[in-house]
């Protein structure tokens, strides 16, 4: 599957919201040229990369062969530096483990890792100041392109620090070993790093005694936050920096593998920009036949994105950002409480008496036509969770699932019938396999055959064209918006928002066959 896409529709691509949207891929036509100075943009490009990677990643190596394989790696970067730099970039964003790699050991990353001093206490520019530290191999090359490019860079590398056996929490062999992002400024210098705090099975590192909330400042866009992969469902570091920091825009680097029907790699970045209105970079690392693969440059009500389970190939995006997003959570459609889906939907939320509801109906008065016969009640497994749902047939309904104190809603209307199975599913729980969280979901997905079973497999193509209002009495005001539609193409919903303590999205005009519409709320605090 190849998609490659900006905007909102195809047809809006070149000028939604402002900001005019470069067209992605290491592009050489004279329209690709971005306009630096442009006052209300900056321009900034996210690359996935295709990682050469160890053969034997569990084999002991030496530095000089590691540096060698890194090297491969590098090589790509500045390259990508080089044709970034010809379009104005101003901030560039590699992925989590595009220089290493994965799979390593404790021990047999070892030769692969970087020395590092904190920034906070060492102004230091690797590429003008080589020799000022051993083993900085990895840093003074991206300090290099950073400089030669003119433009803030990035990327994630291995980094060790040594400790005393007085330090309580020092590892046996001496040594702390660190999934590290790096931020270079156009001259070259570091400006900051940043510790993976949520590691993902990565034995070859340690998790931080405390966390990293990370900001930098930077001349084209104010403050930038900055956390890894994993960390983006969790609280600390991604939500506290956020609220307690002015930022507006995020660095991403991540090495994600994608899991439909909720946490596709593009879905979960959007679902983030959208929540906390802000612009999210994110560059993921290139590898099909491990699921991986998914980046973009998001806006809360734009993306220009990446993804291809079939070209091997690394890709390079660019595009000019909005240094003020403008948040969609809140937003309202002038004319939303005036269509009668939407009024339709307020009355449900307020038991008005000209609609009354049971279990699994919705009775309004003056419209007979949206009363239904309770559908059956059915279990599926979901993300590796035992989801509680009920199946969206025909043209037009009313459904509600619940599931301990989380009741999922749905309204819909359908122009046509597809021959395709929809449910509308709950889970509030704690999910266990990789990784432990608390969720809250209700979750509008395509099922992957006509039987109940096959609801939540892993889809990405579909029909079914949908207007709808789905909504959920969350205990959290963490809520994520997943929205997929066929070919993984991300969607935008047209209003999001609080209405009578229920949390609603709506969205009428698909461009394309619904996969995914969900709400994915965090309770952090039952971790």
């Amino acid at each position: 599957m190849v998609r490659i896409m900006s905007g909102a529709s195809s047809k809006l691509a070149l000028f939604l919201f402002g900001c005019f949207s470069l067209a992605l891929g290491v592009c050489t036509e004279e329209h690709c040229v971005a306009d630096p100075h442009k006052a209300d943009c900056y321009v900034a490009a996210v690359y996935e990369h295709q990682a050469v990677l160890s053969p034997n990643p569990l084999a002991l190596t030496s530095r000089k062969q590691a540096l060698e394989l890194m090297n491969q790696n590098l090589d790509i970067y500045e390259q990508q530096v080089m044709t970034a730099a010809q379009k104005g970039v101003q901030i560039i964003v590699f992925p989590e483990d595009g220089i290493h790699g994965f799979n390593f050991t404790r021990t047999s990353i070892y030769p692969f890792l970087d020395f590092m001093p904190s920034p906070q206490l060492v102004r230091w520019n690797p590429c003008l100041e080589p020799h000022r530290f051993n083993d900085t191999e990895v840093l003074q090359r991206l300090s290099c392109m950073a400089l030669k490019g003119k433009m803030f860079l990035v990327a994630n590398l291995g980094i060790k620090q040594p400790c005393l056996s007085s330090d309580p929490g020092c590892p046996s062999d001496g040594r702390y070993q660190f999934n590290t992002n790096v931020v270079f400024s156009s001259n070259g210098t570091l400006v900051d790093r940043y510790r993976k705090h949520n590691l993902y099975f990565e034995a070859a590192f340690d998790t931080p005694l405390k966390v990293d909330y990370i900001t930098f400042d930077t001349p084209f866009a104010g403050k930038f936050g900055i956390f890894t992969c994993f960390d983006i469902l969790f609280f600390d570091p991604a939500v506290r920096l956020l609220r307690a920091s002015a930022v507006k825009h995020v660095v991403y680097p991540t090495a994600w593998m994608n899991q439909l029907p909720l946490l596709a790699a593009i879905e979960i970045q959007k679902a983030f920009a959208i929540a906390f209105g802000v612009n999210v970079l994110a560059a993921n690392i290139h590898h099909p036949s491990l699921g991986m693969t998914g980046s973009g440059i998001h806006t809360p009500l734009k993306s220009f994105w990446y993804h291809d389970m079939e070209d091997p190939k690394g890709h390079l995006i660019i595009a000019q950002v909005d240094k003020s997003p403008q948040g969609l959570v809140g937003t309202e459609n002038a004319a939303g409480k005036m269509d009668p889906t939407h009024s339709k939907f307020l009355k449900i939320l307020s038991s008005s008496p000209h609609c009354e509801k049971d279990a699994q109906e919705v009775h309004c008065d003056e419209d007979a036509e949206w009363n239904m016969n309770t559908p059956p009640m059915f279990h599926s497994e979901m993300m590796y969770d035992n989801f509680t749902l009920v199946p969206a047939w025909g043209k037009k309904g009313y459904l509600q699932v619940c599931s301990n104190s989380l009741c999922c809603h749905l309204l819909y209307k359908r122009p046509t019938l597809s021959k395709e199975l929809y449910a509308l599913g709950v889970f509030d729980g704690l999910h266990t396999v990789h990784g432990t969280y608390y969720i809250q979901v209700c979750a509008l997905v395509k099922c992957g055959g006509l039987g109940f079973h096959t609801c939540g497999q892993e889809i990405t193509e579909a029909s079914g064209i949908f207007e709808f209002h789905l909504w959920g009495n969350f205990s959290t005001s963490y809520i994520f918006p997943l929205f997929l539609t066929s070919g993984m193409t991300l969607e935008i919903p047209d209003q999001l928002g609080w209405e009578n303590d229920h949390y609603f999205m709506r969205k009428s005009g698909l461009s394309s066959g619904l996969v995914t519409a969900a709400l994915y709320g965090r309770l952090y605090e039952r971790n």
